[in-house]
């Protein structure tokens, strides 16, 4: 017979979760393997030009097959370097998740494009596919597609919308590194990848971005926005701007780089743990009635972030005291981190226009409630820690915190 279930601990009963959880949470890992080949840069004196920032390239499109890869300073410039290279001029559309960070769209109204936002799909939380159909017009140029928290969106339809209107997909991969599609990694899958190395990303290095391609076109464009010293190495007519570049620099520094590479060599066995540890309190919550977004057959993802739904069975209709009362039970448990993009004053009080370049951008308006479903989905999500270095005594605590919440929710909503 199981044990009976505890009072929960915001009606006064013991906390579920006692374990210290600062080693179970703790992001980056850095090993003494960073801290030397940091070292190893420093001692050579050459901190911008070393060749450390050519070998993280050659891991990248080592790793994730692609044929070139140009890294970049944080991930906002390489999708910036996207944006340049699809072709994206004054006037054109670029069509873009809400539920993403802002990086994602914003880079593109500098070349003054016009951002359309679209729904995200409640199964996986990337682009809708029906949603993207109905806004392409003649305008739209390229898809922004977001792998959201490590999972791979609906590539199957979305390449099918893209090839039938002759869009350029841009994977922004940020959360991703290392997550699949039909065995193929995510950042290899669209005309155009593109990774964050931020600290909190699954490859950190401080600061960093890295643009994959298969098309030397778009490879070369993406150099002219900023990699100064590449330039010159070009052979095509394009080697005129080596003088200047297009007025940007965007190298990434090789201190970064460093860290890049010893991070990447390591991927696969964090994710490995990452994985083991979300899958098995997946299957906990959802026995309790949350959609912890496990991934179907055809898909391999991983766990940039943790975000749970409650079904709508479960009947959890005030969400900060469902929080509130997670956390008297000693769990880390927040709000997912991001704003939805088209709600933000940059779109909503039309202060984007100031560096719009063309009437058309200019003239556009973004209402705040103009995606019902994105916007109710986001209002119901709930973020866990993502616990890469956590073992299976905390996650059980965890499991029991949600069990003792869940099972008095109808108690605790009364009693508070």
């Amino acid at each position: 017979m199981s044990a009976p279930i505890e009072k929960p601990a915001i009606l006064g009963g013991p906390q579920a979760v006692t374990l210290d959880q600062t080693a179970a949470n703790r992001w980056p890992i850095i090993t003494e393997e960073d801290e030397n080949a940091v070292l190893g840069v420093l001692r050579s004196g050459e901190l911008s030009m070393h060749p450390v920032t050519r070998a993280l390239e050659e891991d990248f499109k080592k790793y994730f097959g692609r044929k070139y890869a140009l890294a970049h300073c944080n991930g906002t410039a390489a999708l910036l370097a996207s944006f340049l290279a699809a072709g994206l001029e004054p006037g054109d559309e670029v069509l873009v998740p809400s539920a993403t960070w802002w990086a994602s769209a914003v880079p593109a109204l500098w070349l003054g494009a016009i951002p359309v936002f679209c729904e995200s799909e409640p199964e996986r939380c990337g682009l809708d596919p029906e949603d993207v159909r109905k806004k392409i017009t003649s305008r739209s140029k390229a898809i922004v597609v977001v792998h959201l928290w490590g999972m791979p969106s609906k590539m199957t339809e979305l390449l099918s919308i893209a090839k039938e209107h002759n869009l350029l997909v841009i994977e922004d991969a940020s959360h991703a590194h290392g997550a699949m599609w039909k065995g193929i990694k995510c950042g290899a899958i669209g005309d155009i990848g593109v990774f964050s190395l931020q600290s909190h990303k699954l490859v950190p290095a401080g600061e960093g971005g890295v643009f994959l391609t298969d098309r030397e076109d778009l490879f070369e464009k993406a150099i002219l926005l900023g990699d100064v010293h590449r330039i010159w190495e070009l052979t095509s007519s394009a080697k005129r701007f080596a003088g200047t570049s297009l007025g940007i620099k965007t190298r990434m520094a090789p201190l970064s780089a460093a860290v890049g590479r010893t991070q990447l060599a390591r991927l696969d066995e964090r994710n490995k743990k990452r994985n083991e540890n979300l899958e098995f309190l997946s299957k906990h919550l959802e026995t309790l009635g949350f959609n912890t977004f496990l991934a179907p057959s055809h898909i391999s993802r991983v766990y940039f972030e943790f975000l749970v739904h409650p079904r709508p069975s479960m009947h959890i209709d005030d969400r900060d005291l469902f929080i509130k009362s997670l956390q008297a039970e000693g769990c880390e448990v927040t709000l997912p981190r991001y704003p939805l993009v088209h709600q933000q004053p940059l779109f909503t009080e039309g202060v984007f226009s100031t560096i719009a370049r063309s009437e058309k951008a200019k003239k556009r308006k973004y209402e705040v409630h103009s995606l019902p479903i994105t916007e109710r989905f986001n209002q119901e999500l709930i973020k866990l820690p993502s616990f890469p270095q956590a073992e299976r005594a905390l996650l059980n605590q965890y499991a029991q915190a949600f069990t003792k919440v869940v099972s008095a929710w109808d108690e605790i909503k009364n009693s508070l």
